[in-house]
């Protein structure tokens, strides 16, 4: 009970400390005083500094400087986000944030002095908000950063959201991101290309919605129920339709010749005006203008800047002049005050929403469709873009040796089990060079390119990714990212399929690749009398362990991935082939010296009794398209289930391709008349009544005599047809 106490005590204490930069005092120094580091804790953010300068630059910062030797040397700029930008949260006020960033671009630390955020004080602890700040830490300036999940095909960084406090996050990513990037750009960190100011073409034509629509002056955006996972099927979550403004021709087709000369009256220079009318399940506009004076469902981005609404950047929109605009149930026209966009380059509406997950909860989502404006309106036409290539395609490009070895291998290794029985009725059980010597090839190549130099070992935490992906918001390039693995999916699904789990498993796992060349290394080494299974009864409750730990991990992922990923460690293939065993604790040595030198003495232990992996792939391989042969003398001959060092024959005979490890050894027995009981007893039979020895056909019998004989027979007297 003290422990209890003791336990609850410190968290109150501890919630008590962290809620101090609720509403806290700051000084006038620290707010614009010329020394900020004489106020504010500048070394939090910047642990390599010992001497900061005064104030300086517009916006203003701070020099942060190490002391070696006596002499002082740059090695970064500390800054007060207010003394950048001004943008509120959802209390209406900033976050008011210390941030320090080293001289390649590189934020070094952020630190909260002040929030106003009553939502963090009613279930949400502070320390949701300290841990989000934390996500920015070695990231760079320069980088596109987004609430969310990342954008591999624009290069933008995902962040995680403060679940129930998403407008907070968004103004925070607003505060850090754009308060580092003007920072670097006016020290020169960050190198901007100019862009020439837009300007408009004098074309007075006026066109209808469906003109519009097709020359992409408007765009539409369209979320779908499914999207996000609404019950409620029958309409979008969301149905947008949205344009700029600024452009003469476009704004008066839109609004006619009053409005377009109205609202150009009432904007600045730097002022840009898109409009947005929606229908759909939810509203564009969200629910956090009306308390915080923000807009938390939609934004504007272009290149690494991100352009969030206030209240006060909202204008009514009572009238659209088309005579085919489509019926909406809402509408707004939103102000972009920044000298920072520019409308002849393309730029995205954006779509920030939370997503209904399997587990109860939600995920933070979002939707993009991008605008640019058509060429006739810009004088020049459109300027020249480079789009940065998506990172799987470079990744892809520059891996094309690799993967060529990678699919050749995987190609081979497919190519030698569909011609499997010509390599099992070349070999007999006691000697079998056509199968062992494969077999050998391709384990060595898998441990060696495949696990070492490629790790390209598949695991379960994919399975979940898989799983999830499904459920929630499918990304392909989440898949692509990682070409290997994403090629060895596609050929496990395949050959699952088709013939079972045991082509992957048995064949090309690294790990348990590796696991069997331990086994041949122990009969090499003389062990092979000490090599034993175990007892089949023990097995047959024992290979249960493996499908308890599969649905543990996939049901702990819909409670948290994190903690899924983290108990994913009960499989080795990360420590043995990617962090590598030096690297990890001696938990991970033992665990994993316990499993090879298990392996010395009985056949793949960790497959047939933990492998998670093994056991996802088993359940969808359990009625394989093509099962390896059986004879109706099987069923009571257990000669190929004594050597089965998968243990997957059972009493009747069957092969369970669900533990089936395809090595092919009973396939041998199959056609061996030296092996399988019933050729030897037929080859018996045949030798002491002088008759000879026909071949042995498909269904692993030798050819009778009679037929041989009639064979004979019609080929004779077709002969002496063709004679006469």
């Amino acid at each position: 009970m003290l422990i209890v106490l003791a336990i609850l005590f410190s968290q109150l204490f501890a919630a008590h400390a962290d809620a101090a930069i609720y509403d806290a005092e700051l000084s006038e120094q620290t707010l614009h005083g010329p020394d900020l580091c004489a106020a504010a804790p500048c070394r939090d953010v910047m642990p390599a500094a010992q001497q900061f300068s005064k104030r300086k630059g517009a916006p203003s910062y701070v020099d942060a400087y190490a002391i070696e030797g006596g002499k002082t040397r740059l090695v970064g700029y500390v800054f007060l986000s207010t003394d950048v930008v001004d943008i509120p949260a959802y209390s209406g006020k900033p976050i008011i944030t210390l941030i320090g960033m080293d001289t390649s671009g590189v934020i070094t630390g952020v630190r909260i002095l002040k929030h106003s955020e009553p939502i963090l004080l009613a279930g949400i602890p502070e320390s949701a908000l300290l841990k989000f700040i934390d996500q920015y830490i070695g990231k760079t300036a320069a980088s596109r950063l987004v609430i969310g999940r990342d954008r591999e095909d624009e290069k933008a960084i995902g962040l995680d959201a403060i679940s129930g406090a998403t407008v907070t996050a968004i103004a925070e990513n607003q505060v850090i991101s754009r308060s580092a990037y003007e920072i670097g750009r006016q020290v020169g960190l960050i190198k901007s290309t100019p862009r020439p100011p837009a300007r408009f073409t004098a074309v007075k034509e006026e066109l209808d919605w469906a003109a519009l629509l097709k020359e992409g002056s408007l765009q539409h955006l369209v979320v779908r129920a499914s999207d996000m996972g609404l019950a409620d099927q029958s309409s979008p979550y969301m149905d947008l339709y949205f344009g700029y403004l600024n452009a003469p021709s476009i704004g008066r087709s839109l609004l006619g010749e009053h409005g377009y000369k109205r609202l150009m009256d009432d904007l600045k220079p730097d002022e840009h005006a898109i409009f947005i009318i929606g229908n759909g399940q939810e509203t564009f506009k969200g629910s956090g203008y009306v308390r915080g004076g923000i807009f938390d469902r939609v934004q504007v981005r272009q290149d690494p800047v991100t352009f969030t609404f206030r209240d006060t950047d909202y204008l009514n929109l009572y009238h659209l002049q088309p005579a085919d605009v489509p019926s909406f149930k809402e509408s707004a026209i939103f102000i972009i005050r920044s000298p920072n966009f520019n409308p002849a380059w393309p730029w995205q509406l954006t779509v920030l929403a939370n997503k209904a997950n399997s587990a109860g909860g939600k995920t933070f989502v979002h939707f993009d469709q991008e605008f640019w404006l058509p060429a006739r309106y810009l004088e020049g036409g459109r300027p020249q873009v480079d789009r940065p290539q998506a990172a799987w395609k470079s990744i892809w490009k520059n891996q094309k040796i690799e993967i060529t070895l990678f699919v050749l291998i995987l190609g081979a290794t497919a190519l030698l089990y569909a011609l499997r029985d010509k390599l099992v009725r070349r070999s007999t059980r006691k000697h079998k060079p056509w199968t062992a010597v494969p077999h050998h090839l391709l384990w060595i190549a898998s441990v060696g390119f495949l696990g070492f130099y490629l790790k390209a070992q598949p695991s379960i935490t994919q399975v979940m990714t898989w799983f999830h992906s499904m459920l929630n918001q499918w990304k392909w390039e989440l898949f692509l990212s990682d070409p290997f693995i994403f090629i060895f999916w596609v050929f496990i699904v395949v050959t699952v399929l088709v013939w079972g789990r045991g082509v992957f498993c048995g064949w090309l796992c690294p790990f348990g690749s590796l696991q069997q060349l331990m086994h041949s290394a122990g009969q090499w080494l003389g062990l092979k009398r000490f090599q034993r299974l175990l007892p089949k009864a023990l097995h047959d409750k024992l290979k249960w362990i493996k499908y308890g730990v599969f649905f543990i991990l996939l049901g702990v992922s819909f409670y948290s991935m994190e903690t899924a990923e983290k108990l994913a460690e009960i499989e080795p293939f990360k420590t043995t082939f990617i962090v590598g065993v030096w690297n990890r604790t001696w938990p991970f040595w033992v665990f994993i010296g316990g499993i090879l030198g298990w392996s010395f003495f009985s056949e793949r232990p960790y497959c047939k009794y933990i492998c998670p992996l093994g056991a996802g792939l088993a359940i969808p391989g359990k009625f394989p398209l093509f099962r390896l042969k059986r004879k109706a003398e099987c069923q009571t001959c257990h000669a190929c289930a004594a050597g089965c060092g998968s243990h997957a024959i059972d009493a009747a005979g069957k092969i369970d391709p669900m533990e089936c490890m395809t090595c092919l050894d009973c396939m041998v027995l199959y056609y061996d008349d030296h092996a399988c009981p019933p050729l030897v007893k037929e080859r018996k039979s045949r030798e002491n009544q002088g008759l000879p020895l026909t071949p042995i056909n498909a269904g692993g019998y030798f050819i009778s005599l009679d037929s041989v004989r009639r064979n004979l027979s019609d080929k004779t007297a077709e002969l002496a047809s063709r004679k006469a």
